[in-house]
């Protein structure tokens, strides 16, 4: 008796999990793959990632160049002989 009611929960288990193993099988199969997925996406850089970026990068050269500007034109009030700003962009292309 005690042999039959272990043998009709062990075959019901299946039935009452619902598919848990099935899809715990599934998942751990499936890992590996995401998983590589995953790390192509964090390595590589999309087209809005890149142009996020790139106006980024240019708002911190205006904002550098309005600096370096205010600083000139204070450096121009005391000394008169100083000549046109030229910007930094012009001293940046000498690199």
């Amino acid at each position: 008796m005690r042999n039959r009611l272990i043998a009709a929960v062990v075959l019901a288990l299946p039935v009452l999990s619902g598919g848990c193993v099935a899809k715990t099988a599934w998942n751990v199969a499936t890992a590996p793959v995401k998983a590589a997925g995953q790390v192509a996406d964090w390595s590589t850089t999309s087209q809005d990632e890149a142009d996020r970026n790139y106006g980024r990068e240019m708002r911190e050269k205006e904002a550098r160049e309005g600096r370096e500007r205010r600083k000139y034109q204070e450096y121009c009030e005391d000394h008169p002989d100083c000549g046109p700003y030229t910007g930094y962009r012009a001293s940046q292309d000498d690199d």
